[in-house]
């Protein structure tokens, strides 16, 4: 695709306000310029939030059914696109083609189905005793999107937001922004009237912050580290602004002695390499019983050789997230953990890549079991009973995402029930786009996907009667 050189606000692409200058597009794979995007500025934004301002009665008036045909143009437009959008990720993010297509566009089109189906079906209004309970949209929300999944992180806070009835300005991560380019043109062909979505590119800390702060934005959603969610988190609370955040994970997957273990070992690797570990939910932390560690690890070890830098793995996004993961693996050989697979050494001559690598000896106190370090690296800990194991999936500040492994259904149950986190994989069950994704303690605030994620972008009235 081309790059814009400007805004998309008020249903047209518009110059930049400012003169902040533009924004270099990296593939990460060959580290050439693709593209160039404006940086926005908070001229820029507040343009963009007066915009959704204008368009918001309107929208909010306008029928569930209609919102929903809107919704489902968008999802169409998306699909007609997606081989485009595809090359596109894999250009500016470095994801494998075959991931692009099936994860990074695949299930943001599908994800737009379900909240194209539930606008037209959802309650927004029902009877209590003799009140009538009426769910309205927020307002204007302020949307900001990392670059690890970026059209997924996208549609999922734009599409819940439209289907509540509200409008968006999104800022999306300045790494991958010619995705969000591409989502501006499917909005507009979808036929979203003016100013329902808006987008301006531009640096974290300018445009994002200036769209945090906007005192005309109503809800902030924020999907990143947990150390920018606290200073948005902070922002919306002196505003008394309502927030939601997706935010840093430390997952667990916790084999039990029953378990397959060979199944366990080898889906856990896979979980870990897809998007280069770049996955706010991977299972970076593999537990594993003392009586079986020693066989775990051997099959971690052969299980990760087939994950080659370049062909089934993709580099990281840039350069300082390479540089911050081969840290991660330098400090883990430091602390006395023991490479099994790996290494820090960088595996080819171009490009952000890193060598996939495993870690055994690994302690629970260690910074590569506790830190999120993004990037595809899992953590092999021991353990000695199941309260032992327990105890270390539930020892980080996060809470996102995690697994159980064993031979009986009901025993796998039985342990991710007291698993202190927002979504458990059970025997390696499949993702499902209508259940909700959130994280319990630093791992954010608020659900995303399905019918919890739409109630995010609502506020509640009742009428008495």
């Amino acid at each position: 695709m081309k790059a814009h050189d400007g805004m998309y606000i008020g249903g047209a692409w518009v110059p930049a306000a400012g003169d902040a200058g533009t924004i270099e597009v990296v593939n990460p794979a060959d580290e050439q310029v693709i593209g160039h995007v404006p940086a926005g500025t908070a001229e820029d934004v507040d343009a963009a939030v007066r915009a959704a301002r204008a368009a918001f009665p309107a929208w909010a008036a306008t029928p569930p059914a209609e919102r929903a045909a809107r919704i489902a143009a968008l999802r169409d437009a998306l699909a007609a696109r997606k081989d485009e959008i595809a090359g596109t990720v894999t250009a500016e993010l470095g994801a494998p083609p075959a991931l692009a297509q099936n994860v990074h566009v695949g299930l943001p089109i599908a994800v737009a189905g379900t909240y194209a189906d539930l606008a037209a079906s959802y309650a927004f209004e029902e009877k209590v005793g003799n009140s009538t309970v009426l769910l309205e949209p927020v307002g204007v929300v302020g949307a900001i999107t990392p670059w690890n999944y970026p059209l997924h992180q996208i549609v999922a806070k734009v599409a819940p937001a439209l289907a509540a009835g509200c409008t968006v300005v999104l800022k999306p991560a300045e790494d991958t922004p010619l995705t969000a380019q591409l989502f501006a043109e499917a909005a507009h062909d979808a036929g979203l009237p003016a100013g329902v979505f808006n987008l301006v590119t531009g640096l974290g800390p300018v445009a994002g912050q200036a769209l945090a702060e906007h005192d005309g934005v109503d809800l902030v959603s924020f999907t990143g580290s947990t150390a920018v969610g606290r200073k948005i988190g902070a922002i919306a609370g002196a505003a008394v602004k309502r927030v939601a955040l997706e935010l840093g994970g430390k997952s667990a997957s916790v084999i039990l002695p029953s378990a397959d273990l060979a199944k366990a070992v080898n889906v856990g690797i896979a979980n870990v390499m897809s998007n280069s570990g770049q996955t706010c939910s991977a299972w970076t932390r593999m537990l594993v019983h003392r009586d079986r560690y020693d066989e775990a690890v051997a099959l971690a070890a052969q299980a990760v050789e087939k994950y080659v830098p370049g062909e089934r793995v993709g580099p990281l996004v840039n350069a300082k997230q390479q540089e911050r993961v081969r840290g991660y693996i330098e400090q883990g050989v430091a602390e006395g953990a023991r490479i099994v697979a790996g290494g820090p050494d960088v595996p080819l001559d171009k490009g952000f890549y890193v060598r996939p690598t495993v870690f055994a000896d690994v302690t629970p106190g260690m910074a590569i079991a506790q830190e999120e370090i993004f990037g595809p690296v899992v953590s092999i800990l021991r353990y000695e009973d199941e309260e032992d194991a327990l105890r270390i999936a539930n020892g980080t500040v996060y809470g996102l995402a995690g697994a159980v492994w064993a031979g009986d259904e009901a025993e796998a149950v039985a342990f991710a029930r007291r698993m202190e986190t927002g979504q458990v994989d059970i025997n390696g069950g499949r993702f499902n786009p209508l259940a909700p994704f959130g994280g319990y303690k630093q791992s954010g605030v608020g659900r995303e996907l399905g019918a919890h994620g739409l109630t995010e972008y609502l506020q509640t009235k009742s009428l008495q009667f």
